[in-house]
């Protein structure tokens, strides 16, 4: 299945979060710079935004923009681990 532009940015997103370019607590640009940087529209943006919100990587403040939460939650590959106790 083919993936969408909304979902390779989220997952951009999340890779410079988990690697720590962008850091706990740390800003991202604002919509408009990430629609710029990955050349598409600001709804694309605002959909991949919602995603990582959904899965607790980021909060956004209004009128203030959208920052790293201090605290990951574990990744998907992590939580996955089916253990057979």
């Amino acid at each position: 299945m083919a993936e969408y532009e909304w979902q390779r940015i989220a997952r951009a997103v999340e890779e410079e979060i988990r690697s720590g370019r962008i850091p706990l607590g740390g800003a991202l640009s604002s919509i408009t710079r990430l629609a710029e940087t990955y050349g598409v529209a600001d709804r694309t943006i605002r959909r991949a935004l919602r995603d990582l919100r959904e899965r607790e990587l980021i909060e956004t403040l209004p009128h203030k923009g959208s920052y790293v939460v201090d605290a990951l939650p574990p990744t998907d590959a992590s939580e996955s681990g089916d253990s057979e106790d």
